[in-house]
């Protein structure tokens, strides 16, 4: 019993403040505690993903080597079968150079001891590290990708965002007739149509009509010539666009158009009709700011889901982001682009999460979180 009390007036006293704290301030305390809890994930995370690279099969030193011999060979073979049988003897690199080459990269401790050391190199001297294939710092190559793929996903956002509530309060107005079930049964199939098919459909298009570029990216830089290059990317970003937008808007459509009809049957919906009130007032003042709380619950699911499915995106259209840039680093499994690229996704993520709480509490004052 007195061990007991014991270990009962130690957890009291180490949870008191924070106890306090959160009775003081309740939403301040919930977003620390959101903040903590997103720490200790993107850490489990990043262990997790040196465990998984590590139980891959070969590493970036047998790419290395194989790519070295390959090179080698083929360079030899121009010159005939001998030189290439001389250019593949010397392409052989000794046992000792490839234990030389792992203890360079850090690849011949434990995982957990390599996530410890990169840990220690990103919170004590900010340095993501150097790619193991380019020799470039992880920071330039993230930057040089990072804006191209927030500003893809964020104009994806907002057409999905502005078209999902006109649409979905428009046919809420009109439920039951022959143009909603139209709205309804295009709406299901865009949301259920593959997207990898949708943006393959949509290359073979531009293909052969020639009317859009078959690559999302322009071939010259912002810098050159600033107003040419903005109605460039927006003509070669229109395909892609279409293609996330027709992927992205049936689901959040439908979810506003039946937030909209389970509000118009709600009691004070009755009780404004009764007093007068105006159907669009009914609709936009009062209807139209409940449907917010499930949009923006979801938001940080459908930023997140753009994000994911820009990789697919980038690959086929050829657009410079951090979805292919992952993409390569998972193949030449450079474990230190894909470790820096998986936590700024995942951390983004989770930050996105962080914020729809605090929108939710703005948007809408019922909601405490003591």
């Amino acid at each position: 019993m007195k061990l007991k009390q014991f270990i009962y007036t130690v957890k009291e006293t180490i949870t008191a403040p924070w106890k306090a704290f959160r009775h003081k301030a309740p939403l301040t305390s919930f977003i620390t505690g959101r903040l903590i809890t997103m720490i200790v994930l993107l850490f489990l995370l990043g262990l997790a993903l040196f465990g998984l690279m590590a139980l891959a099969p070969g590493d970036i030193v047998d790419q290395m080597m194989t790519q070295q011999i390959f090179s080698s060979t083929e360079a030899g073979g121009k010159g005939g079968s001998s030189a290439a049988n001389n250019a593949g003897k010397d392409s052989q690199f000794s046992q000792n150079q490839i234990e030389q080459l792992r203890a360079e990269f850090g690849l011949d401790q434990p995982f957990y001891v390599q996530y410890f050391k990169w840990l220690n190199r990103v919170l004590v001297h900010h340095d993501l590290g150097t790619s193991l294939i380019s020799r470039a710092p992880v920071s330039f190559l993230i930057k040089s990708r990072l804006w191209n793929s927030i500003l893809l996903n964020l104009i994806s956002l907002v057409f999905i965002t502005l078209f999902s509530f006109l649409l979905g309060i428009y046919f809420s107005s009109k439920a039951g007739t022959k143009t909603d079930t139209a709205a309804t049964f295009f709406a299901l199939f865009f949301h259920a149509f593959p997207g990898i098919l949708l943006l393959i459909l949509l290359q073979l298009f531009a293909s052969v009509t020639g009317f859009f570029p078959v690559t999302a990216y322009p071939d010259f830089v912002f810098h050159e010539a600033p107003q040419k290059f903005i109605f460039s990317y927006m003509h070669h970003i229109f395909l892609p666009l279409l293609a996330s937008f027709l992927g992205g808007v049936g689901g959040t459509m439908r979810m506003i158009r039946a937030t909209m009809l389970d509000q118009m049957g709600m009691p004070y919906i009755f009780a404004l009709r009764s007093r007068g009130i105006s159907e669009k007032r009914v609709y936009l003042n009062h209807a139209f700011r409940n449907t917010l709380n499930p949009y923006i619950t979801g938001s940080a699911n459908l930023l997140a889901s753009l994000f994911s499915g820009s990789l697919v995106l980038e690959i086929i259209f050829a657009y410079p982001g951090i979805g292919r840039l992952m993409y390569e680093a998972v193949l030449q499994e450079d474990i230190n682009l894909v470790l820096a690229n998986s936590m700024f996704i995942s951390a983004l993520v989770l930050v996105g999460m962080v914020i729809s709480d605090i929108l939710l509490a703005i948007a809408d004052p019922r909601i405490r979180y003591a």
